[in-house]
């Protein structure tokens, strides 16, 4: 069949068409499944290992005495500086004494007086006595004598303890240092006026501390628990971080525990001694007391592995097919930089180490397995 002249216009146009469209879908490439992500993972594994925990600590002298004057009068002398160290009885300070000599020495006269008096009514006493028995008096008379005679031994007593207060009083106007120790600030300076029950300063007996510090009672009950199972030899030793993060060369020992749980807190204080030789530590330094707990077969997780949403701590866990699901777990402590799980993992499962920030559930991962003991021995460096 011939066809009209007038139609070729539009078959060429059907034609064109019909070409551009087979080109362009020619031309379309075939979509390609999207590669998977490589990202770090490690297998979950158990190990015996050793918790600390740091505790603030309030460091005391074994001994520390405030140095206060027991008579009034004037600072004669300072004997001592800030910071040295002295022995038991010597010398700090001396405050005038004129008056307190003074007085004393009326003492002594008074002393003497009651003595002579009590050696006249002795003597009267064996006259009288001699007297009655020749029945020249009455035994009245010899009752009379003997009264006066105690009455002088009274008078005798008394004297004797006013000197022994008046030559204590002279006694403390020289001070002495009660026990070895280090001096600490004198606030005042010679010829001040001072009164009694004046701050004169203070002693430190520093060869060995105190460290107090409070625990939950959940940790008391542990250690509570431990002390009754005969265990308590680990955990009574402890060590000392110094306030510049360093820690202190020997060890200290738990000696004991107040017998009362702070009310509004809930803790209770220990208190740890530390010996201190080269007296590096001083009455009122800072630090931190560091307690060591072992654990056996403790399940290890990396920090980074780890990730919070909600105050809940979540995991991507990778399975059997390479995808990664959420898993929320409870983790018991904290060790240099991981996770001690308490539960919601069990050993053997792995668990995405890094990149869980770009990370989806449900998404498949190729996985490359970084040992947990090489992430153990870097974190040890």
């Amino acid at each position: 069949m011939t066809i009209p002249f007038r139609y070729f216009p539009l078959l060429s146009f059907i034609t064109l068409s019909a070409g551009l469209a087979g080109c362009e879908a020619s031309s379309t490439p075939v979509e390609k499944k999207a590669a998977a992500t490589t990202l770090p993972v490690t297998q979950l594994i158990t190990k015996d290992t050793t918790l600390h925990l740091d505790y603030v600590s309030d460091i005391q002298a074994v001994r520390h005495v405030e140095i206060r004057a027991k008579v009034g009068g004037f600072l004669e002398q300072i004997l001592v500086d800030e910071g040295q160290e002295v022995k038991k009885g010597q010398p700090l300070f001396r405050i005038n004494a004129q008056e307190y000599q003074s007085e004393l020495a009326k003492a002594k006269a008074s002393l003497n007086s009651a003595l002579a008096e009590t050696m006249t009514a002795e003597v009267e006493v064996k006259r009288v006595q001699s007297l009655v028995d020749k029945k020249v008096i009455s035994a009245t008379e010899l009752q009379v004598a003997k009264a006066k005679l105690k009455a002088a031994q009274a008078k005798v007593a008394e004297a004797r303890s006013a000197q022994e207060s008046a030559a204590a009083r002279v006694a403390y106007t020289y001070i002495k240092a009660p026990f070895n120790g280090i001096i600490d600030r004198i606030p005042l300076k010679v010829g001040s006026l001072i009164e009694e029950g004046t701050l004169l300063t203070s002693v430190s007996d520093l060869n060995a501390v105190y460290a107090y510090f409070e625990v939950s009672e959940k940790e008391y009950l542990q250690y509570a628990k431990a002390q009754l199972s005969g265990q308590e030899s680990s955990l009574q030793q402890v060590q000392l971080i110094l306030a510049d993060g360093s820690k202190y060369p020997y060890p200290g020992k738990i000696e004991t525990m107040e017998g009362v749980f702070e009310p509004n807190t809930g803790s209770i204080a220990f208190r740890a001694k530390f010996p201190n030789p080269r007296k590096l530590l001083k009455h009122h330094s800072s630090g931190k007391v560091r307690l060591f707990n072992e654990v056996d077969s403790a399940l290890l997780l990396p920090q980074k592995a780890a990730f919070e949403i909600q105050d809940k701590n979540f995991v991507y866990v990778v399975d059997k097919d390479n995808k990664v699901k959420t898993r929320s777990f409870a983790p018991k402590a904290r060790i240099s930089h991981f996770y001690i799980v308490e539960s919601g993992l069990e050993p053997g499962e792995k668990v995405v180490y890094e990149g869980v920030q770009t990370l989806r559930e449900g998404t498949t991962i190729e996985p490359e397995l970084i040992q947990m003991d090489s992430l153990l021995t870097a974190s040890a460096r």
